[in-house]
């Protein structure tokens, strides 16, 4: 853990606009940084944990391809990459 002349550093760093925290990108203090790069990393894994390793696997395969130009789609189809949507599906629970 980082030393309280440390944090004070980061922490005039991320006020000034810096990314200071790894995914926490918009984040005006240290604090607030370090809570949304938690918040960013708990929703992926619960977005996983819904729809499986696989499906997630295929979800970021499918972004990959994507641009400003294309959605991962419409590239996945232009370049012939396959992408099972049937795995996006969250399972169900009993």
């Amino acid at each position: 853990m980082a030393s309280n002349q440390q944090r004070e550093e980061l922490d005039r760093r991320a006020r000034e606009g810096e990314t200071v925290v790894p995914g926490g990108t918009g984040g005006k203090s240290l604090e607030a940084q370090e809570h949304l790069a938690e918040g960013r990393s708990r929703g992926g894994q619960t977005r996983k944990d819904q729809i499986g390793t696989e499906g997630y696997q295929e979800m970021g395969r499918k972004g990959g391809l994507s641009n400003s130009d294309k959605s991962g789609g419409e590239r996945a189809g232009e370049e012939g990459v396959p992408i099972d949507e049937s795995k996006f599906k969250t399972s169900q629970r009993g």
